[in-house]
């Protein structure tokens, strides 16, 4: 495997290890955002005007870096029963292809998820008072994130097709 092939592999783990623990970060302090409005709800009889608003926001950038991550440990939904049931060129055509695929939808995400996130620079969220822009930059991010994974994963599966020759 060459350098580039494992640098690329390794900027892959080490952005998925931040992002792992950004998750984590992200999710507990939702939760306790969410327990704290319980609390003052129930037991103060004051809502948090901006806690719903805030687990949203949260919500959302869970789902998209989750599934960035969900992405790099390969766990995400796939038929892979093709590939292990055809000679080892053609499973690897449709593994790259998928590759491919994954990598066109990826540039979309960027594209499009930069294009909305400028769109809605101006407006402001309700209860935080925070730029959309913010809240919305997510789409492109996460865009990026897997297609850094998906570049990792296609030369890796290059790089392995080069050595079993």
């Amino acid at each position: 495997m060459s350098k580039t092939v494992k640098a690329l592999l390794h900027c892959s783990a080490v952005c998925n290890i931040w992002v792992e623990r950004f998750l984590a970060a992200l999710g507990i302090t939702m939760a306790l955002v969410v327990i704290l409005q319980v609390i003052c709800r129930y037991v103060f009889n004051s809502s948090l005007f901006w806690s719903e608003e805030l687990a949203r926001y949260m919500l959302v950038w869970l789902a998209f870096l989750g599934t960035s991550s969900g992405y790099h440990r390969k766990i995400h939904p796939s038929i892979d029963i093709l590939p292990g049931n055809l000679k080892k060129i053609t499973a690897l055509g449709i593994v790259l292809a998928g590759h491919v695929i994954a990598m066109c939808f990826f540039v979309v995400m960027i594209y499009h998820g930069t294009i909305f996130a400028y769109f809605v620079r101006l407006q402001i969220s309700p209860a935080l008072a925070l730029p959309k822009w913010i809240i919305f930059s997510i789409i492109p991010l996460s865009g990026c994130l897997l297609l850094l994974h998906c570049l990792a994963f296609l030369s890796s599966d290059i790089a392995a097709h080069r050595h079993d020759r």
